[in-house]
């Protein structure tokens, strides 16, 4: 099982235990609520990791309403920082590390639910006879298979309501973060609708970081719960998912060539069943297809899947 950490391992009186202490309860309170809404089990496994760590995977299949939904909490140490979490600061590639954090993916079995993903991380990078460097990172972004004006608005309206306590500007700022980050660039379109996104985050110090983060993910199921209830009973058919599964593909071009989440946890030795349970279960790549111009399909394409202001103005 993971052991307890160190109350002294960072300096400023900022400590692993309570970031740690938070996700877990979160994953319980996501995992609780999700599981009350599809009527599935979710598998409990924990896992130790062999260079230091551990973790505990949460995971449903073949559900009612998810076809996939991993809920991850995991806490990693190691002594040189992985290049996929150094790629901002890459003065720290010689220290050591230690970062918890929680991620999930949800991939609903309906196509006019839409796939969402959120996370949140907490890095510590030491080195000998030098102060402990800190960070946050993290966001939620949701990628529909079939555009609901609504719903984007929603989803944007719930980010930007989560971080209007902590200063102005950072929904602002996170979301364009997120639109460039989440960006499939050898396909030259986003992966989704976005939402918000950042990294290397530490403005005001460790409780003023800590208590942003908090509020992101207590926000996490106000801003998608609404949208599973709205769309879970919408007839589909063959056609709907056929185009579901492209669009999946496109969401695991994207996870094993440009994430850094699933980089870092294979670079950094991490439990790959844990790691890649945010694939989608079912895909497929077809040569060049282009949906007939016209349909929901191009829509998707056209409408939503471009750089848009999702909240200047209501639908």
């Amino acid at each position: 099982m993971i052991k307890p950490m160190n109350k002294n391992t960072v300096d400023n009186k900022c400590s692993l235990i309570e970031p740690r202490d938070y996700f877990t309860a979160l994953q319980k309170k996501i995992v609780a609520s999700l599981q009350e809404l599809d009527g599935g089990i979710f598998r409990n496994d924990s896992w130790d990791r062999p260079q230091g760590g551990g973790g505990i995977s949460c995971v449903l299949e073949n559900g009612r309403i998810f076809e996939r939904a991993g809920i991850n909490f995991s806490y990693v140490s190691g002594n040189i920082l992985p290049p996929s979490a150094s790629a901002l600061r890459p003065n720290l590639t010689d220290r050591s590390y230690e970062a918890t954090g929680i991620s999930l993916v949800l991939h609903p079995l309906n196509p006019y639910v839409p796939t969402v993903h959120f996370n949140e991380r907490f890095f510590v990078a030491r080195a000998i006879n030098k102060p402990d460097i800190w960070w946050f990172g993290g966001g939620m972004d949701l990628t529909p298979y079939y555009g609901f004006e609504e719903d984007c608005f929603h989803f944007h309206n719930i980010c930007r309501q989560a971080l209007l306590p902590f200063g102005k500007g950072l929904y602002e700022n996170f979301k364009r973060w997120c639109d460039d980050y989440f960006f499939i660039k050898h396909r030259n379109e986003p992966r989704g609708i976005g939402g918000i996104f950042f990294d290397d985050f530490n403005q005001g110090g460790f409780n003023a970081s800590f208590n942003m983060v908090k509020n992101i993910g207590d926000h996490f199921l106000l801003a998608y719960e609404p949208i599973i209830q709205k769309r879970m009973k919408m007839p589909y058919g063959k056609r709907e998912r056929a185009f579901q599964k492209l669009r999946r593909g496109r969401y695991a071009e994207f996870n094993l060539i440009y994430d850094r989440g699933t980089l870092f946890g294979l670079q950094s030795g991490g439990r790959t069943e844990s790691i890649l349970v945010s694939m989608p279960p079912e895909i497929s790549f077809r040569y060049d297809w282009q949906p007939d111009p016209g349909t929901p399909e191009a829509r998707l394409l056209t409408d939503f899947l471009i750089n848009r202001d999702w909240l200047k103005q209501s639908p």
